[in-house]
């Protein structure tokens, strides 16, 4: 992306991306401490919500998590499936933007109703009706954003998540410096200079496969091709992409490999790249064997400019069809909202 080029100013998408560096930068780290205490107190803790909401913000805190051998019980599900299960025990963060999701509103309606004393909320909006239902809320600091589809605000959310895991057990999940070098590693990834080539591959192809830890970037992203670029796109976790799904890709499809795991790149390029005949693209904070979007390390926090570096092809890759990024022909800014 190209900050001084109207071709991509003009979006509302692009000037959230654009902001999320400011979002990170100014993060308050320490703004859910309370709510920690009570969340480890529990011991358990189920961080629920729909779409981009959940995807990214609890799978990125879970698998950092579990890197670091924190003892909280951990665990996501999307709000509807979670209606399901007895949540006595546990203590649930419900995320919706609009604080008006009707699967949480659901989920939350049901466990107020039995007086559960642990429910807490992440939205965009003050005084929603989820927050209503929470015994404690908070709101995100990045403002409206002017696309469908969300971006800035996940950024955010998976902040704020993690976060709120390293307190509960002791920990600090960021400090002020690495949160500014973290802003300016994703304006770099945002605005890196994309081979032509690569945004040629992803605007032809009929389906564009991601691969690549469930930490959320993956599948986030493969959200994002659909709303972003209209696009099929699918998420093939891990190395699940040389594991059967072969036998229906087609060497006009292309496959994002995110961070790709350096003990697998042979048996991809035998299978994907000679035995189908697709493409295969990187995003990684190192150089690949395969066409590469080289982002800035981040150490622990890499799926933030592996997410940013995402977000610039696509982009690169809906200019190129001429389509308007902000305004897909179905998608909902709210997927089901809450009626009642």
């Amino acid at each position: 992306m190209n900050l001084n080029d109207e071709k991509y100013t003009r979006f509302g998408l692009v000037r959230d991306m654009l902001a999320t560096a400011d979002v990170v930068a100014n993060f308050d780290p320490d703004q859910a401490a309370d709510t920690a205490a009570a969340i480890a107190s529990v011991g358990r803790l189920l961080l629920t919500g729909e779409g981009s909401s959940r995807i990214f913000p609890a799978k990125n805190a879970i698998t950092h998590a579990h890197r670091h051998g924190y003892t909280l019980a951990l665990h996501t599900e999307a709000a509807r499936q979670a209606q399901n299960y007895k949540l006595k025990d546990w203590a649930v963060l419900g995320v919706s933007n609009s604080g008006k999701t009707s699967e949480v509103i659901k989920l939350f309606n049901a466990l107020h109703a039995n007086q559960h004393k642990y429910l807490y909320s992440l939205t965009a909006s003050p005084d929603s009706k989820l927050e209503s239902l929470a015994a404690k809320g908070y709101v995100l600091t990045c403002g409206k954003e002017g696309a469908v589809a969300a971006t800035k605000s996940v950024i955010e959310q998976a902040l704020f998540t993690q976060s709120l895991i390293a307190h509960a057990t002791g920990r600090t999940a960021f400090k002020k410096p690495q949160l500014a070098d973290l802003a300016t590693a994703i304006t770099t990834a945002l605005t890196l200079d994309i081979d032509p080539k690569i945004t040629a591959a992803v605007a032809a192809a009929p389906t564009v496969y991601f691969a690549g830890p469930n930490n959320g970037v993956a599948e986030e992203l493969t959200l994002k091709t659909n709303e972003i670029t209209r696009k099929k796109s699918d998420f093939l976790e891990g190395t699940y992409a040389v594991h059967g799904v072969e036998e229906v890709m087609d060497a006009s499809d292309v496959l994002i490999w995110i961070n790709p795991y350096e003990d697998a790149q042979d048996k991809f390029t035998d299978v994907l790249a000679k035995g189908v005949g697709l493409k295969i693209i990187a995003v990684a904070d190192r150089p690949t064997p395969f066409p590469t979007i080289q982002v800035p390390a981040c150490g622990d926090l890499a799926p933030y400019a592996l997410m940013a570096g995402g977000w610039n092809l696509l982009v690169e890759a809906g200019i190129k069809l001429n389509i308007d990024l902000d305004k897909p022909q179905r998608a909902r800014k709210v997927g089901n909202e809450f009626t009642g």
